[in-house]
């Protein structure tokens, strides 16, 4: 099998790719086109065992090359932050969107046996009480949110209409070693590991469900091997917590007291709470979360107090 695998130097796509690497049953090439937040050092523990492609998806040139070559495309890359979007959505809508459409164009034109389109629970919108389904109407709230919907119903629209085998994943918050410190885990603790303080957002009752990135990953997986065609699979991690509760998880985690938190200006269009439902799955597929909340964040906080000279050449705004 050859896996075409977009974003691979990311937080989420290279652990994807450092997985089937280890697993060794599968050709792999990564594209990447290195913003900020694709880190070739990501990718360092499967050396050997990809090949890697520094490149646009916007690219449809380079795209189709790619494409034909492969039989998979599991689609990881992405403009991903939310402040960034509200400060400048053009490169989201660009590559969100504009790159989704090149690579299913191209997926269409050589014949690609499957297309895996990595989302985000985001594209729902805030719920006050319950959970989403993957039936919910889309109502994304951010510019960020809005592409990434954008691109889901363009996949999806690829499958209606030209038959492509498209399977579209949505994800709740992730956490783990390797993510950009932009994200509010890694941002608080290589702060607090430095003795700096932390931004909380508003009143901090913003509350997100978070999912370890190992999970996430066996996820796709799940779905890249066993989904159906045309469908939607939110991918959960059980653990659901306000900003509020954690920050005290965090401040505990790095030895810190409250007094390293400055409350600041809510975000603009900050969705109060997400939460998907993923009883869909688990029943079709077999998927389980295996990694416990407090054992998981207390390794990715382990992770960054061992590799301070990453998380230093990366810090976030």
């Amino acid at each position: 099998m050859r896996i075409l695998v977009t974003g691979g130097a990311g937080f989420i796509g290279s652990h994807y790719v450092r997985t089937l690497a280890e697993r060794g049953d599968c050709t792999l090439t990564v594209l990447d086109k290195l913003t900020y937040a694709g880190n070739l050092a990501n990718l360092a523990p499967a050396d050997g065992r990809f090949t890697f492609v520094r490149g646009d998806i916007c690219d449809a040139a380079l795209v189709g090359e790619l494409v034909a070559a492969h039989d998979q495309v599991v689609h990881f890359a992405a403009e991903t932050h939310v402040d960034r979007s509200i400060s400048g959505a053009g490169e989201f809508v660009r590559t969100n969107v504009t790159g989704t459409y090149t690579l299913l164009a191209a997926a269409v034109e050589h014949g690609l046996g499957t297309f895996v389109h990595i989302s985000t629970d985001e594209v729902y919108g805030s719920i006050p009480e319950g959970s989403w389904g993957e039936e919910q109407p889309l109502a994304p709230s951010s510019p960020y949110s809005a592409s990434k919907a954008s691109s889901d119903l363009l996949a999806l629209a690829y499958h209606r209409t030209y038959g492509l085998d498209v399977r579209v994943t949505r994800c709740s918050n992730n956490y783990g070693p390797y993510q950009f410190p932009e994200k509010v885990i890694p941002l608080f603790v290589s702060r607090l590991l430095d003795g700096g303080k932390v931004p909380l957002y508003g009143d901090g009752m913003n509350a997100r469900d978070w999912l370890h990135v190992s999970d996430h990953v066996a996820g796709i997986e799940h779905v890249r091997q066993g989904g159906r065609p045309g469908e939607v699979y939110n991918i959960g991690g059980g653990t659901e917590l306000t900003n509020l509760e954690l920050t005290g998880l965090l401040l505990e985690a790095c030895g810190a007291g409250w007094e390293h938190v400055e409350f600041v200006e809510d975000r603009l269009g900050h969705d109060r709470r997400y939460s998907v439902d993923d009883g869909k799955i688990r029943a079709e597929l077999g998927y389980r979360p295996a990694v416990d909340f407090e054992k998981g964040l207390a390794e990715t906080v382990e992770w960054y107090r061992d590799n301070r000279a990453w998380h230093e050449a990366h810090k976030g705004p």
